[in-house]
């Protein structure tokens, strides 16, 4: 094994004592049981989604999706036991990644089967943990009546008087889509093969993004093949998370399409020698891919400036990867119009109710600038992260480039949702373990809690009431700013506890 400092360099180092096996085994089976738990509780929470979640999916009389409905599951009971849920899960791949560090191995064959049988049946349940899948039929619907969805607001389908009008979630209703516009062809997609059902049509969404998110699973088992630690370290992050299951696939968000497709386009540039610049057909490539993924969501722009920041000494090459994206954005911009342009800045200056800076906004006029405050941060905090996080990706400076960006992004930025670090953690897939890991586990902890019960038009008792508003005014925002508070630490201390084991298997 290797030490690597904090500035990337490789220094011998004896491996540390091995604990005593019982210690590593009792990890592993903890877990089993909270990931096993975990993920049990959410398929459980799923199957009865209509007995507690609305607006009421009218199911297919031939599925999928597939569900029951039933009165004992009131939206009260099903948030405690998805906060158990989310607890339960965090705790378990923690235990998972402390053991493999400690020299466990458990059979990767195992962790795989166990994870495909999770993502079939929260992908073939209806969707749960959000109504955002819900927005997305309606967009997709408003496509497929010939409407753009940047114009035409979901409230209009409500007069339309059949059955897809009564799934069209309330808190939305008045706003045009703020996605990209290949986020509105899938969107179009699925509604034409759902037609009236909207739960078929999330089906259909919902099976897109299992394979995306299938798809990051395979590069990251191929890309680790020789680093059996590492391997497994990534399927724990990843391919049997609970709080990225619940995240991504029950919940069914787009966020997942744009991650894999971004990861691609990052991986399209090749591993090579230090300094050697990548091909053009490469930056042609991994342009159009990354294109693809802001073409979705337009955050994923940010790995294309992980790509500028690498060849900001080539402009040719810069112009090249440019011209890659600019071949997926101008036509499908130009096809909705100004109005589509207009959704990339429509959440400028929002926060997200649990955001680290809810301590902030009691300032008076602080919100209105709340915008520039955090843009400042933001660029700060990613030159501190370029200077000072170790480069320890060989071969691939652009995934380094482009975590680092997100990481600084994603930490800071007010408006956020834990469904959103998809994009962190598919890249810190390919990262050694370091404490990053847990600061951004406990990102994703924190914001899937708040987030809980993912019905906004729900009644909650007093009890489970309060404890959810302390959760999202509380203890939320304080894990946030407290990971923020860390990785700053991290890149000034250069304490960042890196973990390399075997080295990465080449492309």
């Amino acid at each position: 094994m290797r030490s690597v400092t904090a500035a990337g360099e490789g220094s011998p180092a004896a491996d540390p004592v091995a604990p005593a096996p019982e210690r590593t085994r009792l990890l592993t089976g903890l877990a089993g049981a909270g990931i096993g738990g975990s993920i049990l509780i959410m398929i459980a929470a799923s199957v009865l989604r209509n007995g507690w979640n609305s607006p009421r999916l009218v199911l297919p009389a031939l599925g999928p999706p597939w569900g029951v409905a039933s009165a004992s599951a009131s939206v009260n009971a099903m948030s405690v036991a998805l906060w158990i849920a989310t607890l339960l899960g965090a705790g378990g791949v923690i235990a998972g990644l402390i053991a493999v560090r400690r020299g466990a191995r458990p059979s990767v064959r195992v962790v795989l089967i166990a994870a495909a049988v999770a993502v079939v049946a929260l992908t073939v349940l209806p969707v749960a943990g959000s109504n955002d899948a819900l927005d997305y039929a309606a967009y997709g619907r408003i496509a497929v009546l010939g409407h753009s969805p940047y114009v035409m607001k979901p409230e209009h389908l409500l007069h339309m008087h059949n059955a897809f009008s009564r799934a069209i979630p309330g808190p939305w209703r008045k706003f045009v889509s703020v996605y990209g516009p290949l986020a509105t062809f899938e969107q179009f997609l699925a509604a034409k093969l759902g037609g009236l059902s909207a739960a078929r049509i999330t089906f259909w969404l919902k099976l897109w993004n299992a394979l995306a998110f299938a798809l990051v699973a395979f590069v990251a088992d191929r890309r680790l093949r020789a680093d059996p630690a590492g391997r497994l370290r990534a399927h724990l992050l990843w391919t049997i998370n609970p709080l990225l299951l619940w995240d991504v696939v029950a919940s069914g968000h787009l966020d997942v399409l744009a991650a894999a497709l971004g990861l691609l386009g990052l991986l399209a540039l090749g591993q090579r020698a230090e300094g050697a610049p990548p091909g053009l057909l490469r930056l042609i490539a991994a342009g159009a891919l990354i294109g693809a993924a802001a073409d979705i969501k337009v955050n994923y722009a940010i790995y294309g400036l992980g790509v500028a920041w690498v060849l900001r000494d080539s402009i040719g090459r810069l112009a090249v990867a440019a011209a890659g994206a600019l071949v997926v954005l101008v036509p499908s911009y130009a096809w909705f119009g100004i109005p589509a342009l207009h959704a990339l800045a429509s959440r400028r200056n929002g926060a997200s109710a649990d955001s680290m800076y809810h301590f902030f906004l009691l300032i008076p006029g602080l919100r209105a600038f709340l915008a520039v405050i955090a843009a400042v941060i933001v660029i700060g905090v990613a030159v501190l992260v370029l200077r000072r996080m170790p480069q320890a990706i060989p071969g691939r400076p652009e995934l380094w480039a482009a975590m680092a960006l997100s990481v600084a992004w994603l930490f800071i930025w007010p408006y956020q949702y834990p469904w959103y670090d998809a994009m962190i953690i598919c890249l810190l897939l390919l990262y050694p373990a370091s404490r990053l890991d847990w600061l951004v586990l406990a990102r994703l902890a924190a914001g899937t809690l708040a987030n809980i019960p993912g019905n906004p038009n729900a009644v909650l008792n007093s009890l489970i009431g309060a404890l959810h508003h302390g959760i999202v005014q509380g203890v939320t925002p304080a894990v946030l700013l407290a990971a923020a508070v860390g990785l700053v630490v991290m890149c000034r201390t250069g304490r960042w506890g890196l973990h390399v084991g075997d080295e990465l298997a080449t492309s």
